[in-house]
């Protein structure tokens, strides 16, 4: 992860010095992700299903506004929770995946004018890397996996004080399993494993705060 966390501070600290900032913001997060499921199926007996169960997902994250209605964000989230799985192909079976669920994104963001102070809606995508930490890896199976990943986003900053914001988010974040290849988890005792290309969708409610810094 080290790998890729430096190239993308590098980029955070020349957008920084050499942009022609209007402000730099550094956001909390906090929200529910729901369940989200995934069913893969090879012939008529042989499949693996599952599920990535929901919980608390926090993030942090960095953001440059090149102008009042634009800004640029660096964000990093995370959530720990558990995958059960049951699988058929040469052997059958039921499991449960520790999984740590990690996503390093760059994103846009383009602020609404209301004419409003305290109402500050914005909107958004994100594109970067979701990176999955097995940590209960059957032997001979990979403990970390990384995806494309691309995300949306609907919210409102509401400025309790000129530096201060509530943020409220609806949010929708996606690891694609088919690019570079396949979710894989083991199956057993078989030394065999299979892996599915079915894309990840996980919808979160939250909030958070907004700090301005600098200027």
């Amino acid at each position: 992860m080290k790998k890729i966390l430096i190239p993308l501070l590098l980029l955070a600290s020349v957008v920084s010095s050499y942009a022609q900032l209007e402000g730099i913001r550094i956001n909390g997060y906090g929200a529910y992700v729901f369940d989200n499921s995934f069913d893969t199926y090879y012939t008529s007996n042989q499949y693996m299903r599952g599920k990535i169960k929901g919980g608390f997902q926090w993030g942090a994250g960095l953001e440059f506004l090149p102008s009042e209605d634009y800004g640029i964000e660096l964000v990093y989230y995370r959530q720990d929770t558990e995958a059960p799985i049951s699988y058929q192909f040469d052997t059958s079976g039921d499991r449960t995946v520790d999984l740590g669920v990690n996503y390093i994104m760059l994103g846009g963001l383009r602020y609404l004018n209301t004419g409003n102070e305290v109402l500050q809606p914005y909107g958004g995508l994100l594109l970067g890397l979701a990176i999955f930490d097995n940590k209960n890896p059957e032997p001979l199976e990979e403990s970390s996996y990384v995806k494309f990943a691309w995300g949306a986003r609907l919210g409102v900053n509401i400025w309790a004080t000129e530096r201060v914001a509530l943020k409220l988010q609806a949010q929708l974040l996606s690891a694609v399993q088919g690019f570079g290849g396949g979710l894989y988890f083991g199956t057993g005792g078989s030394g065999a494993g299979v892996s599915t290309y079915s894309t990840l969708l996980q919808f979160g409610l939250g909030g958070g705060l907004s700090i301005k810094v600098g200027q």
